[in-house]
């Protein structure tokens, strides 16, 4: 016997999904992460259909003084375009019209099942927004890390270093969102954020089973057009090498403290846009905790109203949650 897909909700699946008295539940949701960047960030339309080109200075005019009677050689400044890429998130939910039929509570049922597609979105696209690497994965877009991935590289004066060695290191990126420093990125025409497509009841062609058969089922689909850019590379610090066990241990453990003020004086201005910082719930801990003592020497942590949710903040800036954060990085030299 054939066995179904596994793209395809079944019995079993329904079954798990209703109350005793055959309601849809509240699903706990226990793989539901806080990526805050998703709704902290800045996005523009891009001026090309696949992303955005942007023309950046790369040289000055050469000027000198002169004397009477003296003359001076013309000279010109110098630039480069840079195109930025954006990727095409999708998914596609079907469920067949009668499964969902057994019980009455259809658009429960519907949604509970468009909750888990928004969250998997979600995630993936704070994934790529960080780790993305188009030059291995073409059809996604180029992430923070891989633009910040080396010390001596031209932006790697904004690479900082917690020390830490192995492969179980982690990141606090510090981030400046503006239409002229770091924003987020969508296709030239086409719409920001998640799309949804909800076709109703539809014929599908089966692919498990009986090959070629038919059924009624209800159809959706999820889309994300989306990619970051970059323009001055000056605005974005990511302090690597931050050794997980040895911060949770507190033995040689990276001074986040420290290094994030190191990181803000890489900045050129605060002026330019909205600063954020973006960390694991590993490092968020050890951060509050190391705070202990910076609050009391007036390192500067403390907690504030940002637009009505109370979030805390290092030296006025917003320290967020990012759990595709992974404490899983190489080391970065």
């Amino acid at each position: 016997m054939a066995a179904l897909s596994t793209g395809a909700l079944t019995l079993a699946d329904w079954a798990k999904r209703l109350d005793p008295d055959g309601d849809v539940p509240i699903i706990v949701e226990l793989l539901e992460q806080t990526n805050d960047i998703l709704t902290d960030m800045r996005w523009i339309e891009g001026n090309l259909p696949t992303g955005h080109r942007t023309t950046v200075r790369t040289g000055l005019p050469a000027v000198a003084w002169r004397l009477l009677n003296q003359g001076i050689t013309p000279s010109k400044s110098s630039t480069a375009q840079i195109d930025e890429q954006c990727g095409m998130l999708e998914a596609w939910s079907e469920v067949d019209k009668d499964l969902a039929l057994l019980n009455g509570n259809v658009k429960s049922f519907r949604l509970s099942e468009a909750k888990a597609f928004l969250e998997a979105m979600n995630q993936e696209v704070a994934q790529t927004l960080f780790y993305g690497n188009s030059t291995l994965a073409p059809e996604e877009f180029l992430g923070l890390s891989p633009r910040y991935s080396s010390t001596t590289a031209g932006s790697g004066s904004n690479v900082l270093s917690g020390t830490g060695a192995g492969s179980d290191n982690s990141s606090v990126w510090l981030i400046v969102w503006g239409e002229n420093t770091v924003t987020g990125l969508f296709p030239k025409g086409s719409k920001a954020g998640l799309i949804h497509d909800d076709y109703g009841e539809v014929t599908v062609e089966l692919t498990a089973g009986i090959a070629g058969s038919r059924m009624r089922a209800f159809q959706e689909r999820w889309q994300w057009k989306a990619g970051i850019c970059v323009k001055d590379w000056r605005y974005a610090v990511r302090i690597a090498n931050i050794d997980i066990s040895n911060l949770v241990a507190k033995t040689s453990a990276a001074d986040l403290t420290e290094l994030m003020i190191r990181a803000m004086h890489r900045l050129p201005s605060m002026k330019v846009g909205r600063a954020a910082w973006y960390m694991n719930r590993t490092c968020y801990e050890m951060l509050d905790i190391q705070r202990r003592d910076d609050v009391g020497s007036g390192g500067g942590f403390t907690f504030e109203n940002i637009d009505g949710v109370p979030r805390p903040t290092f030296r006025g800036i917003p320290v967020n949650k990012c759990d595709q954060l992974l404490e899983t990085e190489a080391t970065v030299s």
